[in-house]
């Protein structure tokens, strides 16, 4: 078991603490659906310390990364971010991630806890013909994702940075909370806008005192990851492990708008033939219209009797209050209002393919 820095303050706090990716995680302290409301209409700090960091560096850096990632990372300036997958060779993903860059240089790639051993591996079997610097500095730093839409005004008093004129997908690296270099990201994946912070393990336990007292007049609080899952998937956000994994292709995934075929990147050419060829099926949102709630690996079905599916993440949606998840269907029943159902225990409730977010602010 790993432990993140800031574990000893977590258990202090009432966290329920469970094994999540190999490391001891909060996954809620007074309930997921006051947690859940906390950010969707103030703020928010959950600790995403377990998440993987690379340093990816030299006059090689942006080859490596464009060869490896379905996005294309030219696009980057400096202070701007990118979400992408990564494409296996047999047509799944290995893992989605986001790429930040600090310099033509200079990156930085942010990677699922559970695949940051896979991950890396797999970057490094593709540097050897290319020959970029690389680092891991996963062991090394903390992340905060300070979230919500009073994250702004609550945490503006900890820095000189004008944290409401950070666009979305862009970071600057500056004081923040006594601290005086830490990358600030409009970055998040709850949906409510707020920032993601990134220090070095030194430094969390100071940042996350003073994120608290500064945001004590909006009313902040600790948020767990079962928060995290239920505000994510509200907004129809992927899962590493349940919507996407080794055998999901991004295009089945609707991860076509990070699939540039405009360079060559592992496995493009396959990929491509199958952006042609079209997919056999899609991952799509749903609701139920009977009453239930749908959970991972539970069955969808034709209404009669036949599976055609499987659910990959269900919730009862703290915000929408029914039932509301993500799941692969046959291409012919992916188009919005077509009519699926779910099992739950024996009974096949009857529910309909919905446009994302389910959450609309």
């Amino acid at each position: 078991m790993k432990y993140v820095t800031l574990n000893d303050k977590h258990i202090a706090l009432g966290a329920k603490m469970v094994s999540f990716a190999g490391f001891n995680m909060p996954v809620q302290y007074e309930g997921v659906n006051s947690e859940h409301e906390t950010v969707r209409n103030g703020v928010g700090v959950f600790d995403v310390s377990h998440m993987g960091e690379f340093l990816i560096t030299g006059d090689k850096a942006l080859e490596l990364i464009q060869k490896v990632v379905s996005n294309d990372a030219s696009k980057l300036t400096d202070g701007k971010a990118q979400y992408a997958c990564m494409p296996n060779e047999t047509g799944g993903i290995v893992d989605d991630l986001i790429i930040y860059r600090f310099s033509a240089e200079k990156y930085l790639l942010v990677v699922n806890a559970s695949n940051i051993e896979k991950d890396w591996n797999w970057i490094s079997k593709y540097n050897e013909a290319i020959g970029a610097e690389m680092r891991n500095l996963s062991d090394d730093y903390s992340l905060l994702a300070i979230q919500g839409p009073k994250a702004a005004e609550a945490m503006q008093s900890l820095t000189s940075v004008k944290l409401d004129e950070i666009p979305y997908y862009s970071f600057e690296v500056g004081p923040f909370a006594g601290v005086d270099y830490v990358i600030i990201s409009a970055t998040g994946y709850t949906g409510s806008g707020g920032f993601e912070v990134y220090c070095k393990n030194s430094e969390v336990e100071q940042i996350w005192n003073k994120v608290f007292e500064a945001g004590a007049p909006f009313g902040i609080k600790p948020i767990g990851l079962a928060a995290r899952d239920t505000l994510r998937l509200e907004m129809g956000f992927c899962l590493y492990g349940n919507d996407i994994d080794d055998t999901t292709s991004p295009l089945e995934a609707g991860l076509g708008w990070v699939t540039k075929f405009t360079k060559d990147f592992v496995n493009s050419d396959q990929l491509q033939k199958q952006k042609e060829e079209g997919v056999s099926r899609k991952l799509v949102a749903f609701e139920l219209v009977d009453r239930g709630i749908p959970r991972h690996d539970y069955e969808i079905t034709d209404g009669n009797g036949k599976v055609i599916g499987k659910v990959t993440s269900g919730t009862m949606s703290p915000s929408l209050k029914l039932g509301i998840g993500l799941g692969y269907v046959p291409t012919e029943l992916a188009a919005l209002d077509s009519e699926i159902f779910i099992k739950i225990r024996d009974k096949e409730l009857k529910a309909k393919v919905v446009k994302a977010p389910f959450y609309k602010k």
